[in-house]
């Protein structure tokens, strides 16, 4: 959760509330909170018929589930597992197949599902995907750092896509070279399929932003294994036997105690289901964000209910407060429902006519390890094979689906357990994780904001010796650079390299610029450093035709508004503003011509002999920077927020009292 929480925090492009879910450029459909769905289109449609084109996008479905069932068997799901289902065709969207998964709190089930997804282009190379969540599209969120400027969330409807297991971006027509291939508005899913299938190549996103999503998504299938957490509980036999058979039920109990109420609690008053009595030591597999959302969770059991807790010295308090917690939640799915529920609703995935197939499909892909046929191990993955394969292929209708508190109390009477045989398992339990990674050191969370961020590994922190060289001329470049660039409406722009930067011609401020230099449009200059030299090209009046009594008019304006400016800095001088400034003395920094030029223009201007020492500018500017940055002692504020923007990081401060010195 944490790892979430800061991912979502780094994303430098606020798309949220602006990407829109479009299947039509017209068309706009709510998403579902903290849902991602995902569309895969076949391209070309091989039958017209629509009966036809059906059977061939389920023969699909069953083969996809089917090649990929040895990673989406084991998985644990934090709310919903990764699930097919044919989507016939409507207002303009052609028939394809769907899914729809509720991750919840846990982010990652939305990035395995996106992995899920490229691999399934991969090894279907006819099948075009897209994804995307209530943020919209939200693979543009994590390469926000490398999208083009034309793309914006008004323009990247039905754009983005999978082919090939690469990432495709639909580009807008340049005005210089029309494509006819290429639609001015945002496409239709059919064109944006027919470009797609005829130019595959000129649509391919550009390596960095596929650089980004892979980046995100990389370590899967392996990083599975990675986001799991093993721990001792000590619980009732009748939840061991259940967790035997359906792993990912544990989920649905972490939910069903994370979110109880006051109502669920009265069902735990006194147990009925799972009675404290049986309580046998077990191991049980979490993932780290159920582990985290049981652990974090401060709960005092009902005294009535009989899960007592031993003092928090004991070298097993961990496993009877889990054990304790997770009874309740198990305890509150099974009183949602009731014991005599309807035998109708107990599916049996054998009886189905696909399930042969897909059984030996299983055996193909080694998905049983080379396990004895009929053994405990076995069995164990059968049933977990029978119970993906009735949640993802065989999925019954709303109406007779089993809720997780049914299905747990069909484990319990279909499939008897032994309490005795449970309990000598005790003694060759694997050791439990460690679950240091709960707590991180502010190293820890500064390198997880870097690889959040996709800054490289070989960009270590400052040294001693960076820190003593580091120059802070850097801090006032690097301000004037910002300053200088182009804000509008949607913000700032950040420099950048020279010569990334691209050339471009402003014909309103070129008109502008000769409109005050013919005097059309007189505009009084609104910057409180005016000199001649800024001016200079206003006295080449031959070549530009000036008339020179407008010369002269413009010439005295500019120099009786310099002496308005040099009163203004006289009676401020000698002000608590004036002085809160640092200054320099112009006689020691100006050239002997420049001094002239300024003594010259003071007499005109009737300063008299008072000399104004000049502001320093840079020297203030990063005076008041570093100043505003130690004050944040270490915390993020508006100094560092601006200055990392800029690509400018400030070693960090070994003094409690930092001075500026000239």
């Amino acid at each position: 959760m944490l790892l979430f929480l800061l991912l979502c925090g780094l994303c430098h492009w606020n798309l949220e509330g602006h990407f829109q879910r479009r299947m039509e450029g017209n068309g706009k459909l709510a998403m579902v909170e903290d849902a991602v769905e995902y569309h895969l289109f076949l391209i070309p449609e091989k039958a017209k018929d629509t009966e036809e084109h059906r059977e061939i996008l389920q023969k699909y479905i069953e083969r996809i589930m089917t090649q990929f069932a040895p990673i989406l068997v084991p998985y644990i799901w934090q709310n919903q597992p990764f699930n097919l289902k044919y989507k016939p065709a409507k207002g303009g969207v052609p028939a394809h197949i769907y899914g729809m998964t509720k991750f919840g709190d846990n982010i990652e089930d939305e990035w395995f599902i996106v992995y899920v997804i490229k691999q399934i282009t991969k090894e279907f190379p006819e099948l075009v995907a897209r994804v995307e969540d209530n943020d919209g599209e939200f693979l543009l969120i994590e390469a926000a750092d490398f999208l083009p400027k034309w793309l914006d969330p008004d323009n990247s409807a039905n754009r983005v896509f999978f082919h090939h297991g690469e990432l495709c971006i639909i580009p807008v027509p340049r005005k210089s070279e029309r494509l006819s291939w290429l639609p001015t508005t945002p496409p239709t899913i059919q064109q944006a399929l027919s470009i797609i299938s005829a130019h595959s190549e000129a649509v391919l996103a550009s390596e960095s932003i596929q650089a980004a999503v892979d980046r995100r998504i990389s370590g899967y299938p392996e990083k599975i294994e990675a986001s799991l957490h093993r721990a001792h509980c000590f619980l009732p036999a009748g939840i061991v036997a259940v967790l035997k058979q359906r792993p990912r039920l544990v989920s649905a109990a972490v939910q069903a105690f994370y979110l109880r109420d006051p109502i669920d609690l009265r069902a735990c008053r006194v147990f009925k289901t799972f009675l404290p009595e049986t309580r046998i030591m077990a191991s049980v597999t979490f993932t780290k964000c159920l582990y985290a959302q049981l652990v974090q969770q401060k709960f005092v059991p009902d005294r009535r209910s009989g899960y007592g807790l031993p003092p928090p010295s004991h070298p097993q308090y961990r496993a009877y407060e889990l054990g304790m917690k997770l009874a309740h939640g198990f305890e509150i799915l099974c009183s949602k429902c009731s014991p005599h529920f309807s035998d109708s609703k107990k599916s049996l995935v054998t009886v189905s006519p696909l399930w042969a197939s897909f059984l030996e499909s299983l055996k193909r892909n080694d998905y049983f390890k080379g396990l004895l046929e009929g053994s405990a191990r076995y069995q164990e993955r059968l049933e977990m094979a029978k119970n993906y394969f009735q949640l993802s292929i065989h999925r019954p209708e709303s109406s007779l689906a089993m809720s997780p508190g049914e299905e747990i109390l069909t484990v319990l009477q279909t499939l008897p357990f032994d309490v005795d045989e449970l309990k000598t398992e005790e003694a060759d339990l694997l050791p439990e994780d460690d679950d240091q990674w709960l707590d991180l050191s502010p190293d820890q969370l500064d390198q997880l904001l870097q690889d959040a961020a996709g800054r490289k590994e070989s960009q270590p922190s400052p040294h001693k010796e960076e820190q003593q060289n580091y120059d802070v001329v850097k801090v006032s470049d690097s301000m004037k650079a910002f300053i200088s660039k182009v804000s509008t409406h949607k913000g700032a722009e950040l420099p950048r390299d020279p010569s990334e930067a691209p050339i471009t011609f402003d014909a309103d401020s070129f008109l502008n610029y000769f409109d005050k230099i013919l005097g059309t449009e007189p505009q009084e200059p609104d910057s409180d450093d005016l000199d001649e030299d800024d001016f200079g090209c206003l006295d080449s009046d031959d070549d530009l035709g000036f008339e020179a009594q407008e010369s002269e008019s413009l010439k005295g304006a500019l120099g009786s508004l310099k002496s308005y400016m040099a009163q203004m800095d006289q009676e401020l001088a000698h002000t608590s503003m004036g002085k809160s400034f640092s200054t320099r003395k112009q006689l020691n920094k100006d050239p002997p011509s420049q001094t002239a030029n300024d003594n010259s223009d003071e007499e005109d201007s009737g300063a008299g002999d008072c000399t104004v020492e000049a502001v320093d500018v840079d020297l203030n500017l990063v005076s008041n920077i570093l100043e505003s940055y130690s004050s944040q002692a270490g915390l993020a504020g508006p100094a560092s927020n601006l200055l990392h923007s800029m690509g400018v990081r400030l070693p960090d401060n070994a003094d409690h009292n930092p001075q500026v010195s000239q």
